[in-house]
């Protein structure tokens, strides 16, 4: 099969190697790719990601059996849109669906529109309504930009001023976001979906801010490990959690997104924040934040799951992920250290 990834990153490249690692024969493209990548796969030059027209007209001259957009710009540009009007099957939502990453009031609007449990937010355009909003929710204070930021866009912090400055450096693109801070451990899963099913993965724990005890600034993302042994402590057991989120997370957001016609074709993120009340309670605080895999979680997962990423790909592409059953064995476990990155365990598909 000839499959072009789209991306220039650890991420691709770690996908690129799981896909080159079946030993299947396939021809593997990359665009733009990097100097490492260029030793996996054939570099196409020139070919511009974020341009749907420039893609989906390469993919039908070089005879492109199965497109992989990695990063999050070509899914808001509505690349895989171009590719699926004619035909090409690709790993990836389209333009509508992938405002779940490209806009954090339309995520939230999901949200509310399915009762996934959140943390409350205020949409605010102006500087007066921000500082509006934070002052209603207190410290320790949360803004986000609207828009893509590359994971980077958003600041906690018990300064006022830093808050404030941190939504001035966002205002002249758009509207930024102002949540409430939720307290507690943060979980993150992915799904994957064909925009029907969703079948998950095991969580794992990522740590965004960097410094030891968590005192620096946030970032993309520090690393992550998995699994998570204390989930059984609060959930009574990490398939009793994953079990709890499909069902209160990840099934009604692709049931609302396909009936409002913008089925959710790809990987899904939860970040979740667990929060005690009278019980452990799952609060979504960044749950469509993501509609690809984050780089330091893909380059451990790719690398532990080398027999799986091309049938999760070619299913999702095909829309045929239904049709996949669970494996007898639920869990593959399997350890992980590749550069910040720390881990991943494997639930099977």
């Amino acid at each position: 099969m000839k499959i072009l990834v789209l991306g220039s990153g650890a991420r691709e490249h770690a996908i690129i190697l799981a896909l080159a690692a079946e030993g299947a024969g396939h021809e593997i493209f990359a665009a733009p790719g990097n100097a490492g990548i260029a030793a996996d796969a054939r570099i196409v030059p020139g070919l511009d990601q974020n341009d749907p027209a420039a893609v989906t007209g390469y993919a039908n001259e070089a005879a492109i059996d199965l497109v992989v957009i990695g990063p999050e710009a070509p899914l808001v540009a509505g690349v895989a849109d171009a590719l699926r009007e004619r035909g090409i099957p690709v790993f990836g939502p389209g333009k509508a669906a992938a405002q779940l990453e490209g806009s954090k009031a339309f995520a939230k609007r999901i949200m509310d529109a399915t009762g996934v449990p959140t943390g409350r937010a205020a949409r605010a355009h102006t500087r007066d309504e921000v500082a509006a909003a934070i002052d209603e929710f207190g410290a320790p204070y949360v803004v986000k930009a609207d828009g893509l930021a590359a994971g980077k866009g958003v600041i906690v912090t018990s300064d006022r001023d830093a808050a404030l400055a941190h939504a001035d450096t966002y205002l002249p693109s758009g509207p930024v976001l102002v949540e409430e801070f939720l307290a507690g451990p943060e979980v993150s899963l992915f799904f994957v979906s064909d925009g029907d099913s969703v079948r998950a993965l095991s969580p794992a724990q990522d740590f965004k801010r960097a410094y030891d005890g968590d005192e620096g600034p946030n970032t993309g993302g520090m690393g992550a490990y998995s699994p998570l042994p204390w989930l059984g402590e609060r959930f009574g057991g990490e398939d009793a959690f994953v079990a709890q989120v499909t069902t209160e997370v990840a099934e009604p957001v692709i049931r609302q997104l396909d009936a409002e016609g913008t089925p959710f074709i790809g990987l899904l993120y939860a970040g979740l924040i667990l929060a005690w009340t009278t019980g452990w309670a799952l609060l979504s605080r960044l749950f469509g934040g993501a509609a690809r895999f984050s780089t330091h979680l893909c380059i451990a997962l790719a690398a532990a799951l080398l027999m799986h990423v091309f049938d999760w790909v070619t299913d999702i592409g095909t829309y045929s992920l239904a049709s996949r059953a669970v494996a007898e064995s639920a869990y593959v476990g399997v350890w992980a250290i590749v550069g910040t990155a720390i881990f991943f365990h494997l639930l099977a598909i």
